[in-house]
């Protein structure tokens, strides 16, 4: 029994297996019967060590899926189970707008678009002589939703021999009675921009200003905005192959009830949405952004990215959630300790406006390497199976990330030793964001044209924006022939 209990103290199940029966066959008083019965114990027990090992492998894998929230994985807040709101600390500053903030009170106008004159009843005033003096003023802003219909009358003039001559109509009013291009940029707006579906913006025109709009309408307004922003899709897409920081990042999208892939490529000033059936890098090349891309491209480390030669920085955000799952549910103390050195770090580039000194540098990688040295010892890598199977040996998520740290330090680090590179990738996170609002609202796209209009109307509203430029306004220059140009240079 005291031999048992150490083999099972210091091995494996297969392994005290394999040493009793080694036991067992070294052995000469036991009698054959005697031994036949250990050695179906034996197999007996290996079969139910077997199954309590994929039992609990398949336990830890579902309490691990429990356990997972937006701290420490990628699901969003809202998923949180019995989700609290984050206390805030408390400051020393005062409620409100702070000194220096730019205020959005309302103000009066100098020309207001109404006045009404209030008068007073002078038989409910005291007996005198009275002088109008000046006014009181006050405004209220309202406002006034309501449709514009121009009417164009060309003239006809017959001359003394019949024949008769008609005053050309503007380019472009081509119908006994059509929408307009403000018309068709507002609903443009509701549609690729406040993310309306096709029967609210139907609605809307209806109840609002009593003009009827068929679903079919909406769509032709797409295309037509869709046809127009062409050349302007191309000049966007070569400003971010010139830019210094590329952000990408990718989301799955439902399709005509099938799963595609939405790609994003962006920084501070110019977007770019792609929709393609495949996920990988066939599908970013068809973008035709990152194959010419050669500077810095920061992403969540998905393997595809790597295949483009460009310098690569990872996002800590990334690293910092799984971290926290490592510490919380893998019970391993050196992701406590990087999660916060990578949080310090940031703090000192903030602090130095946006790079540190080759000697806080080299200090710094000297942490680093210091808790992966911990790290190696608290979270080795796995065993070598006894008999070899096909395939790469399965290792924990703490395991896999403590391995991306090792091979890909550069590239964690590369926001502390080069001042473009942020510390994370929350730019392209962001700029997709509002697609998965869109799939949210509208269950899915209905045809791929139906997701490639959204893509390149949505691209070029988010680069105006990020430009300073109001989508109403920029969606009107679409349709009135002013698109935002973007030059080359």
């Amino acid at each position: 029994m005291n031999y048992l209990e150490t083999t099972i103290s210091k091995h494996s199940s297969k392994t005290l297996v394999s040493n009793v029966k080694d036991a067992l066959a070294n052995e000469t008083n036991i009698s054959p019967n005697l031994s036949i019965a250990i050695n179906d114990l034996l197999t007996a027990f290996s079969k139910v060590c077997n199954t309590l090992e994929q039992t609990l492998a398949l336990n830890k894998q579902l309490t691990d899926r429990l356990e997972l929230n937006s701290a420490n994985s990628s699901i969003p807040p809202a998923s949180d189970p019995n989700r609290l709101k984050p206390t805030r600390k408390k400051s020393n500053k005062n409620n409100g707008g702070q000194k220096g903030h730019k205020g959005n009170t309302l103000k009066k106008v100098e020309n207001p678009d109404e006045i009404i004159t209030l008068k007073l009843k002078r038989h409910d005033l005291p007996k005198g002589n009275y002088k109008i003096t000046g006014y009181e003023t006050r405004q209220v802003f309202e406002l006034i939703i309501k449709r514009h219909i121009i009417e164009y009358q060309a003239q006809i003039l017959t001359n003394e021999n019949g024949k008769t001559f008609v005053a050309p109509f503007p380019k472009g009013i081509t119908q006994q009675a059509q929408y307009g291009n403000k018309f068709k940029a507002h609903a443009v707006y509701l549609s690729q921009y406040q993310l309306l579906p096709y029967n609210r913006i139907q609605e809307y025109f209806n109840d609002q200003i009593n003009t009827p709009i068929s679903q079919a309408t909406l769509v032709n307004f797409n295309a037509k905005a869709y046809q127009l922003l062409a050349q302007t899709e191309q000049t966007i897409k070569q400003k971010l192959i010139n830019a210094n920081v590329l952000h990408v990042d990718e989301t799955g999208v439902n399709v005509g009830g099938k799963r595609h892939w939405l790609h994003c490529a962006s920084n501070g000033q110019w977007s770019h949405f792609s929709i393609n059936q495949k996920r990988g890098k066939s599908a970013m090349d068809e973008a035709d952004i990152l194959p010419h891309y050669n500077k810095v491209l920061i992403h969540d480390h998905w393997k595809p990215y790597y295949k483009y030669q460009c310098t690569h920085g990872l996002c800590n955000a990334h690293h910092l959630r799984e971290l926290t799952f490592a510490h919380e549910q893998d019970k391993q103390q050196w992701a406590n300790a990087m999660a916060t050195l990578l949080t310090r770090i940031n703090q000192q580039v903030i602090e130095a406006g946006g790079l540190l000194s080759k000697t806080q540098q080299q200090a710094y990688r000297a942490d680093y390497h210091s808790i992966l040295a911990q790290a190696q010892v608290q979270c080795p890598p796995p065993k070598k199976p006894l008999k070899k199977k096909r395939g790469r040996i399965k290792k924990s998520k703490s395991r896999n990330l403590l391995e991306r740290l090792i091979n890909f330090e550069e590239d964690v680090l590369r926001f502390m030793t080069n001042k473009v590179v942020p510390f994370t990738n929350n730019q392209g996170e962001n700029d997709i964001r509002m697609t998965k609002v869109q799939q949210k609202i509208s269950g899915c796209f209905r045809s791929t044209a139906g997701g490639d209009m959204f893509c390149r109307i949505r691209g070029y509203l988010s680069s105006c924006k990020k430009q300073g430029i109001g989508a109403s306004e920029a969606m009107r220059g679409v349709f009135e022939g002013e698109v935002v140009v973007f030059d080359d240079g």
